[in-house]
């Protein structure tokens, strides 16, 4: 698996269903995202399994991603209207609902060829990335099809990358909004680790 991480997110034009529900047939992630932060995250297939519990945890979030300025962006090798025909199936008939966001149409696998996260057999696996403003992947993970993913993390990364943004501290392990960041030097280390070691 290639590692993103440190490198301009990989560019994409694509046919998509945005959070409203118009179906779009040129959704340009560069331009959705421009002098935003933004979450892309893969998943294998519409109308499957694990996939309507991680894309309904999204959608329960976007406030919060809303409000720290945060773009979703969901991916998979589906067409744009199988994307939109789940979008309008009940969640109690195995339907996502109206999801807040943006769902983009992978059908050559371009896109998860780029971001590396196609498995055997063609579907995606469940990759997520954090793209700051600029454009560059900040944070990313991958799991294996069988592994739902902990949207809340991601949330925690947001707020971690805005945290060292905005005060140019580190992030230490476990760190959440409201937490001390720590000094990246020897003295920041043994400052913060007297503190809070014990409650690692």
């Amino acid at each position: 698996m290639g590692v993103l991480v440190g490198k301009a997110a990989p560019d994409f034009t694509a046919a998509a269903v945005l959070g409203n529900g118009e179906i779009v047939d040129t959704y340009t992630l560069s331009e959705a995202i421009k002098g935003k932060k933004a979450v892309v995250f893969f998943y294998p297939l519409d109308f499957t399994f694990v996939c309507p519990s991680e894309l309904l945890a999204f959608d329960h979030r976007m406030e919060e991603f809303t409000k720290r300025g945060v773009e979703v962006i969901g991916v998979s090798i589906d067409s744009q209207f199988s994307h939109n025909a789940w979008r309008n199936t009940p969640v109690n008939e195995g339907g996502i609902g109206p999801v807040k966001y943006t769902l983009v149409a992978d059908v050559k696998h371009e896109i998860c060829q780029a971001y590396d996260v196609e498995a055997e057999g063609g579907v995606a696996f469940r990759g997520s990335f954090l793209i700051d403003e600029d454009g560059l992947v900040r944070h990313q993970v991958v799991n294996d099809l069988p592994l739902g993913r902990n949207v809340d993390e991601m949330l925690r990364m947001v707020d971690a990358l805005a945290f060292h943004q905005e005060h140019g501290e580190v992030c230490p392990a476990g760190w959440k909004d409201g937490d001390a960041g720590m000094t990246a030097s020897p003295d920041g280390v043994a400052a913060y680790l007297s503190e809070n070691a014990d409650s690692l």
